[in-house]
C-alpha cells in the first residue's frame, strides 16, 4: 500500500538545486566552493543567502570631490532679495499704482488723504501717541472729567514734578475709563502738568476703534518691556495690577480689591529704581454696575466677557453709556522701594509678594476711607 504524503512534507530530492529553475535562483559556479566557508550561510531550510564582500567603486568613476563650504552673508542676502523679488512679482498686480505715470482720479485721492489725515499727525511716538489727535480729544475728556463725572482729586502734589514714577491704582468700571481719568487729571491739575502713560490690557485692543483711540491718546499695551522702556525714559507710568479681574468684578463685589497678580509692578519698580505712588479711585464701580457676565461667547471674539448690566444689552449701544456717578481720585504718599531694596531683590519671590500685598493693603485702606465719607453715589 503506497504511503500517502502529508501536506508540507519535503523530500531530500526537492532540497537539491534544480537545473530548470529560474536562472537568478541558481547559485553561480564560482560561488560553489564557498558553500562551506564563513561567507555562505543558510537562512532556513528553504532559502539560502550569499554574503559577499563590500562594494567598491572603480577609480575615475565619479568626478573630483566637491568641497563643502558654508555660504557667506553676501550670498545669503542676495538669495533673500531674489526670493523677495519673486514673491512680490507674484502678489503685485500687473500695473502697480506706484509705477503709473499718474494716479486715476488724482483729485479724489488727494481729497481722501486730506480727509483721513485731518485730525492726525504725520509723526507719532514709538508707542503710537498722536499729539494732534490727543489734542482734539481733550475737550471730550475734559467734559467727562469736569462735568459728567465731576472728578475730585486729592494729593496731586505727591506725584514727582520730574523723573520716573510708577502710579499704582485700583481697576474698575467694566470699561477702562479710570486710566483716561488719571491721565487727564495729571495733565490738567498737576503743578507740572505731567503726561502719564497708562498700561492697558490686551482685550481692549480687540474692540473696534477703542484700542486705536486709546493708543493715539497715550495708552500703551501692557507688558514689562513697554513699561521698562517708558520708565527708563523718565516718564510716568500708570499700572492697574488687578487687570481684567478688577474691571470684571460683579457689582456685589465692588471696591474689594482683587489679588495684585504676581507682583510684576514691584519687580518693575525695583529693577528701574522707580518710586510707587498709590492711587485710590472711587466712583468707577457705579458707571456700569455689572450684574453678571457671559464668558463662553466672549472668548470666541477675543474679549474676556460680555457684561450684563441694568442697561446693556437691553438698550443696545445706548446701554454702554456710563452712569454719571461722582468720582474721587486720591493720590497717596510715595512708597520709595528702591531706597530700601536693590534690583537683585526683584528675584526674591517671597519678598515681591509681600511688598505687593503691602501696596494692595494701602490702596484698600484709602478706598475704605473715601467710602466712609461719601454720602451719595451721584452727588458724592
Amino acid at each position: 500500500m503506497a504511503e500517502i504524503e502529508k501536506p508540507g512534507d519535503t523530500t531530500d530530492a526537492e532540497l537539491e538545486p534544480r537545473e530548470d529553475a529560474i536562472p537568478d535562483a541558481i547559485i553561480p559556479d564560482d560561488a560553489q566552493e564557498l558553500r562551506d566557508s564563513d561567507d555562505y550561510a543558510y537562512a532556513d531550510s528553504d532559502a539560502q543567502m550569499y554574503l559577499g564582500g563590500e562594494a567598491t567603486v572603480p577609480p575615475h568613476e565619479y568626478g573630483p570631490p566637491i568641497e563643502s563650504k558654508l555660504p557667506d552673508r553676501d550670498s545669503i542676502s542676495k538669495e533673500i532679495r531674489e526670493l523677495e523679488r519673486r514673491v512680490r512679482a507674484r502678489i503685485t498686480p500687473a500695473f502697480p499704482i506706484e509705477h503709473r505715470r499718474s494716479l486715476p482720479l488724482k483729485f479724489l485721492w488727494n481729497r481722501y488723504r486730506r480727509f483721513a489725515m485731518r485730525d492726525r499727525s504725520d509723526i507719532v511716538d514709538e508707542f503710537g501717541r498722536d499729539p494732534i489727535y490727543s489734542a482734539r480729544v481733550q475737550p471730550v475728556l475734559d467734559f467727562l472729567y469736569s462735568k459728567y463725572f465731576r472728578v475730585q482729586c486729592e494729593g496731586l502734589e505727591r506725584v514727582p514734578n520730574h523723573g520716573r514714577a510708577l502710579i499704582v491704582a485700583n481697576h474698575s468700571g467694566t470699561l477702562p475709563y479710570d486710566g483716561a481719568i488719571v491721565m487727564h487729571a495729571l495733565r490738567k491739575e498737576h503743578p507740572a502738568q505731567r503726561e502719564v502713560r497708562p498700561l492697558v490690557e490686551d482685550f481692549v485692543f480687540h474692540f473696534p476703534y477703542l484700542g486705536t483711540l486709546i493708543n493715539r491718546i497715550g495708552g500703551v499695551r501692557a507688558c514689562q518691556e513697554n513699561a521698562t522702556r517708558l520708565l527708563e525714559d523718565d516718564q510716568l507710568v500708570a499700572v492697574f495690577p488687578e487687570g481684567v479681574k478688577g474691571i470684571g468684578k460683579l457689582y456685589k463685589n465692588r471696591y474689594r480689591l482683587q489679588r495684585f497678580g504676581r507682583g510684576g509692578f514691584i519687580k518693575l519698580a525695583l529693577r528701574t529704581g522707580s518710586p510707587i505712588v498709590p492711587v485710590a479711585i472711587v466712583g468707577a464701580e457705579e458707571i456700569h454696575p455689572m450684574l453678571t457676565k457671559v464668558t463662553w461667547f466672549a472668548k470666541s471674539i477675543g474679549i474676556p466677557y460680555v457684561p450684563i448690566t441694568p442697561t446693556f444689552p437691553w438698550l443696545g449701544p445706548l446701554g454702554l453709556l456710563p452712569l454719571p456717578s461722582k468720582w474721587f481720585v486720591v493720590f497717596g504718599d510715595v512708597i520709595d522701594l528702591p531706597a530700601e531694596y536693590g534690583p537683585e531683590d526683584a528675584d526674591d519671590r517671597i519678598l515681591v509678594n509681600k511688598l505687593a500685598e503691602g501696596v494692595r493693603a494701602r490702596i484698600q485702606e484709602m478706598i475704605d476711607g473715601i467710602l466712609d465719607r461719601r454720602d451719595s453715589v451721584l452727588l458724592g
